[in-house]
């Protein structure tokens, strides 16, 4: 049987990397997942990653904890349904890691890449899409902050996007960046093409 494959948004908020992944599953005929919380334990570990109860959080943990979430994610529903045959599409992965939690937080991003590769068990994205918009268009797409990581600040959220772009530097055959901009359906047919280009998969219609 050949093996699904896998594909992972990636970008901060309000860039539309959700309504994208949701777009491109549906045309694949794919799994649509996301992180944190994927999977009945990923939930609980969401609840407390996002919540302002939380907002004395240490930075380590809080990268161990989404370590963590993605262990169970990929064991119990990624690698399954790849193994399967089904294409999935990830609303976040190790990417995120790396760019919230390394370039964010300011821990080694290095590190952090070690750890999340560890605990994917080496499983990483076929391809990896990172949607960008300006700030102003994030901000009026996302509104007031609602959880503890929308709320962490500009200059935290210029860091992450610094760390997104520099993934995508290191990783040009694996990362495309594309335009998040645009209408919901005009950055579709961009990322549908994308996804034709690289992997050779046909997207069906909208």
């Amino acid at each position: 049987m050949t093996r699904g494959r896998f594909i992972v948004f990636e970008g901060g908020e309000g860039t539309g990397k959700s309504t994208q992944a949701a777009l491109l599953a549906q045309r694949l005929g794919a799994t649509l997942t996301h992180e944190p919380g994927g999977t009945e334990l990923g939930a609980h570990l969401r609840e407390v990653l996002l919540s302002e109860r939380t907002r004395r959080l240490d930075d380590r943990a809080e990268a161990l904890l989404m370590a963590a979430d993605r262990a169970q994610h990929v064991a119990e529903v990624i690698e399954p349904t790849l193994r399967s045959g089904r294409h999935v599409v990830c609303d976040r992965y190790i990417g995120s890691s790396v760019a919230y939690q390394g370039y964010g937080r300011l821990l080694d991003p290095d590190m952090v890449r070690a750890i999340s590769g560890w605990a994917a068990g080496g499983l990483w994205p076929d391809l990896t899409i990172l949607l960008t918009v300006p700030e102003e268009v994030a901000r009026a797409r996302i509104g007031p902050a609602r959880d503890r990581i929308e709320a962490a600040g500009d200059d935290f959220h210029r860091r992450v996007l610094d760390g997104f772009l520099e993934q995508a530097a290191e990783e040009p055959d694996t990362w495309v960046v594309l335009d998040g901009s645009g209408t919901p359906e005009e950055v579709a047919e961009e990322v549908a093409d994308v996804v034709a280009d690289a992997l050779g998969l046909e997207v069906g219609g909208a």
